[in-house]
């Protein structure tokens, strides 16, 4: 198995972009869905990235945004990965000519068989915990039996996020056996700010599997 993908979601301090950096983690993501406790502003991107080494992918996720929103943050020249958390069609996901990510919300197996087919153009598809009440970072698991279902059958790269902590990553690596993880709320002391041992915890539990 190639080295695995790990990505720190949620970031809004730089303290905390350059720590997930020193750690390990492949790519740090930025929320820009006004709605999220964890949603930044682009005149923020700069500051909070400044310093990071240029190996650590910077991720700009959106929930159904309009084309202005998204070309606004990537006429930063920040963004190397866009990650999109609504019902984004495939045609608009691929429209920016940046890699990206579509996430799909785990209901039932039958249900992502269907989405992972509607786009093939995606760097990577990330499973997520199903919620009513938000498209991610609710801290909440879905059915790894579905998870490990996914990446046995699919040939894409399968990030899993939804309800990750330090406590259960390894499980979930090796249940799984994902291309790469996705956590926010599981390495947190409070919205938006990250618990420095919880992350560097995560990451090294991850990497050891």
């Amino acid at each position: 198995m190639s080295k695995l993908w790990i990505k720190i979601c949620g970031i809004t301090l730089n303290s905390d972009a350059i720590a997930a950096a020193d750690y390990g983690a492949d790519a740090i993501g930025l929320v820009f869905y006004p709605q999220s406790p964890r949603a930044v502003k682009k005149k923020s991107i700069a500051e909070i990235t400044t310093g990071l080494p240029s190996w650590v992918d910077v991720v700009a996720l959106f929930v159904d945004p309009s084309e202005d929103e998204v070309r606004q943050v990537l006429a930063t020249n920040t963004i190397n990965l866009l990650q999109f958390h609504g019902r984004e069609s495939e045609a608009f996901c691929k429209s920016f000519n940046v890699p990206y990510i579509k996430a799909i919300r785990v209901k039932s197996y039958d249900t992502i068989s269907k989405k992972i087919n509607a786009y093939t153009s995606a760097k990577m598809l990330l499973l997520d915990s199903h919620s009513k009440k938000a498209p991610g970072g609710t801290g909440s698991k879905f059915d790894w039996k579905i998870g490990e279902s996914v990446t046995a059958k699919s040939t894409n790269k399968i990030v899993v996020a939804g309800g990750l902590s330090p406590n259960n990553v390894q499980k979930a690596i090796q249940k799984i056996k994902p291309y790469g993880v996705d956590v926010s709320s599981g390495v947190e002391q409070s919205h938006g700010v990250k618990e420095l041992s919880k992350m560097k915890a995560f990451i090294e539990g991850a990497r050891s599997v």
